[in-house]
C-alpha cells in the first residue's frame, strides 16, 4: 500500500555510507528516507574500526576521494557530538628493514606529489612517536591526515543530524519501476516508499539490490577479523600498521592475507588487524587468521604479548573487482543510484561519497571527478 509524505529520495542501508547519503541529501534541501534490513550500523560498520586514511591509498582516484573526506570529516567532527569520538591521532607506517623502507620512501613521495602530507621518521626517532615500538625497525613515514572515528556511533549521529526518517528492520525485497524502467520505490516486507530517487548503499549487499532494480554490480563480501585488547593506558598513540599493509590492501587474492595494524582508542582497548578473505559469507572463527594477527601485533608492539585480548569480531567488506566503489547514476535504471563497493575503506570515504550523491541528486557539480567511480563500468562482468 503506498505510503504518504514520500520523500524525494529512499537511501537503502543505514551504515556510515548511507548515512551519509542521507545527511548530504538532506543538507541540499531533500526530504530522505532510509531503510535497512537490519539497525543502523548493523552491517560492515558495525564491524569496521573507524579508520580515515590516506596513508594506504596510492595516487588516484580513491586517494582524491579519500582527500576530500579528510576535509569533510574535520567539518564533520566539529557539528557532531563528541560521542562519535573522532581523533585526528595520525598513522605510522613503519618498515621492518631497508629495502621496505626504500619503497615506503618511493610510496611516500609520490603521494605527496598528490597532496598527502607524508614526514619521513629515521630509525632513532620512532620511539619518540611510538615508545612501545619493537627495537630494530628501519624507519617509517608520519602521516598526520589519517584519523579515526566510531563507526557506528558516527552513522548513528549522522542519521540524526540529517534529519531523515529512518526504518530499520525492513528489508527491501523490491525495487519499484515505472512503465519506461524508471525508479518509483522500494516494497519491503512492511509495505512500499515511493519516492522518484533510490540509492543503493547496501554494503556488501549492493549488489543484490542492483538486482532487484535490474542493474548489475559484481559486489563481493571480503571477510576480515579484528582482536580487541583489554582496555589499557594509551601504550599505542598513533594508528601503526607495517608498510606491507598497502600491497595486502590492493591484493585481488580470495585467498586468507593478513598484515599487522595496531591502534588505540579513547576508550583503552588496543584493536589489532588486519585480514582479508573471499569466503563469501561464511561467519566461521578461523583461529589461523586471529593467530596471524595476534603474532604480527606482538612482532610490533612486544608489551602486548602479555595482553589479553577479551574478544574478537568479524565484517564482511564491500569488495569490486578494481578496488574502487561504485558511486554515481545506474546507466540502465533511470533514478537508481550507487554509493557502494567501498571494500575496508567506506568510513574513510564516506562523507566524500555522500557529498557526490547528494550532488547528482540535485544536478549540481560533483565535487570531484566521478568517472573512475561510475557505476557502469561494469557492465557485461560478472561476480
Amino acid at each position: 500500500m503506498p505510503l504518504s509524505n514520500s520523500p524525494d529520495v529512499i537511501v537503502v542501508g543505514a551504515g556510515v555510507v548511507g548515512a551519509a547519503c542521507a545527511y548530504y541529501a538532506a543538507r541540499s534541501g531533500l526530504s530522505v528516507t532510509v531503510v535497512d534490513r537490519g539497525p543502523v550500523a548493523g552491517g560492515t560498520t558495525g564491524a569496521g574500526e573507524g579508520n580515515l586514511l590516506v596513508s594506504d591509498k596510492e595516487p588516484g582516484p580513491e586517494l582524491d576521494l579519500a582527500l576530500l573526506s579528510t576535509h569533510l570529516w574535520r567539518d564533520l567532527a566539529a557539528e557532531l557530538p563528541d560521542g562519535a569520538e573522532y581523533e585526528a591521532k595520525g598513522g605510522l607506517v613503519v618498515a621492518r628493514d631497508a629495502a621496505r623502507m626504500t619503497a615506503l620512501r618511493a610510496f611516500a613521495r609520490s603521494q605527496t606529489a598528490a597532496g598527502v602530507t607524508a614526514q619521513e621518521v629515521p630509525a632513532d626517532a620512532l620511539h619518540d612517536l611510538e615508545p612501545h615500538l619493537a627495537p630494530g625497525l628501519a624507519g617509517g613515514f608520519l602521516y598526520p591526515q589519517d584519523a579515526q572515528v566510531q563507526p557506528a556511533l558516527a552513522a548513528a549521529h549522522l542519521l540524526r543530524a540529517s534529519g531523515a526518517r529512518v526504518r530499520t528492520g525492513q528489508e527491501v525485497t523490491a525495487v519499484l519501476t515505472g512503465a519506461s524502467g524508471e525508479v518509483r520505490g522500494v516494497r519491503t516486507r512492511a509495505g512500499d516508499l515511493h519516492a522518484p530517487y533510490v540509492v543503493n548503499a547496501a554494503g556488501t549487499w549492493g549488489g543484490e539490490v542492483a538486482r532487484l532494480a535490474g542493474a548489475h554490480l559484481p559486489v563481493l563480501p571480503r571477510r576480515g577479523f579484528v582482536l580487541v585488547t583489554e582496555p589499557l593506558p594509551r601504550v599505542v598513540r598513533h594508528k601503526v600498521y607495517a608498510a606491507d599493509y598497502v600491497a595486502d590492501v590492493a591484493s585481488g587474492s580470495a585467498a586468507l592475507q593478513t598484515s599487522a595494524v595496531v591502534e588505540g582508542t579513547p576508550a583503552g582497548p588496543v584493536l589489532i588487524g588486519a585480514s582479508r578473505e573471499r569466503v563469501g559469507f561464511d561467519r566461521t572463527l578461523s583461529v589461523e587468521a586471529l593467530r596471524r594477527l595476534a603474532a604480527g601485533a606482538t612482532e610490533l608492539f612486544p608489551v602486548l604479548a602479555g595482553v589479553r585480548a577479551l574478544r574478537t569480531y568479524a565484517g564482511f567488506r564491500p569488495y569490486l573487482p578494481d578496488h574502487l566503489p561504485a558511486v554515481g547514476a545506474d546507466p540502465s535504471v533511470p533514478g537508481l543510484l550507487h554509493a557502494c563497493g567501498h571494500e575496508g575503506a567506506g568510513i574513510g570515504l564516506a562523507p566524500a561519497t555522500g557529498l557526490a550523491v547528494a550532488r547528482v541528486l540535485t544536478g549540481d557539480e560533483p565535487p570531484l571527478d566521478l568517472r573512475p567511480f561510475d557505476p557502469g563500468r561494469f557492465t557485461g562482468v560478472t561476480a
